[in-house]
């Protein structure tokens, strides 16, 4: 069972740890949410799991019950501590725990042959790292599934449909790997402390073909949209051999020409584009 509202006061007590506001320290007390992450990840026995924040380990300690086999990395040296002493002796074969930063190690030590056999994802991200650590995990071996607890704000960004202020380089990238399927919104008294906004179980599904970018093209479609109001025939200018002007006629398919905002074309035509 999740720890409860007391609970969790009582342990941070005990370990004379305030939450961290800059680590986004905000820990999941609401036993229908966690079971509802271990849901939709479709957790079974013996499945191989990263876990990403895992805090005073409400959750960890549900996909251990699960059957999983946890790969965690905890940045706080205090609540990893907690951590190894508690949950960690109990599953030493099956908790494998990292004191480390997410972004140093943001599959938390899963060897690759190991991760390249398969692995999910059930994680409580930070908002501050969020983009930036999944891009590393979708430039490596991907995750057959993924259920990340997000800022309501983020989720806005990875699910974006073209046209959208929200959609951006990373709504690309990671619809081009993975399926958004339902998910779950998560109120703000689901945690404690209380955070200022709500969260979003994000639910995603590898592609049956998921399609990856090659390096240069997806610094090419970064770049792009840190210039999202300029229009793509003046983005790509001297950007590709012919200036993309191949790439920017095919857009017509799409009802779009080289006046065309990046922000407007659709996924499957950025899958088009060849950076090299």
């Amino acid at each position: 069972m999740p720890l409860t509202p007391s609970q969790t006061r009582h342990i941070l007590q005990s370990l004379a740890h305030h939450p961290r506001k800059n680590l986004s320290q905000n820990f999941l007390i609401d036993a229908n949410i966690v079971q509802k992450s271990v849901h939709l990840a479709d957790i079974t026995p013996r499945d191989t799991v990263l876990e990403v924040g895992p805090g005073l380990g409400t959750l960890t300690s549900a996909l251990l019950t699960a059957g999983a086999e946890v790969w965690a990395v905890e940045f706080d040296p205090r609540l990893a501590a907690h951590l190894q002493a508690t949950l960690q002796q109990v599953h030493p074969d099956n908790l494998h725990l990292l004191q480390a930063d997410a972004l140093d190690h943001p599959r938390a030590g899963l060897p690759v042959a190991k991760a390249s056999a398969g692995f999910k994802v059930v994680a409580n991200l930070p908002y501050a790292i969020s983009t930036p650590w999944l891009d590393q995990i979708l430039s490596g071996p991907l995750p057959a599934r993924m259920v990340l607890m997000l800022q309501w704000e983020a989720t806005q960004h990875y699910m974006a449909s073209p046209g959208s202020k929200q959609f951006g380089a990373i709504s690309i990238f990671l619809q081009s790997l993975y399926r958004i399927a339902p998910g779950h919104k998560v109120p703000a008294a689901c945690f404690h402390p209380r955070p200022d906004v709500e969260s979003y179980l994000l639910n995603l599904i590898r592609q049956p073909e998921p399609f990856r970018f090659d390096r240069a093209t997806h610094d090419l479609i970064r770049t792009c949209f840190q210039q999202r109001r300029k229009q793509i025939g003046a983005l790509l200018r001297g950007k590709l051999p012919d200036n993309g002007q191949e790439w920017i006629s095919s857009l017509s398919a799409e009802g779009l020409d080289a006046r065309a905002r990046p922000e407007v074309i659709p996924v499957l035509a950025w899958q088009r584009l060849r950076a090299a």
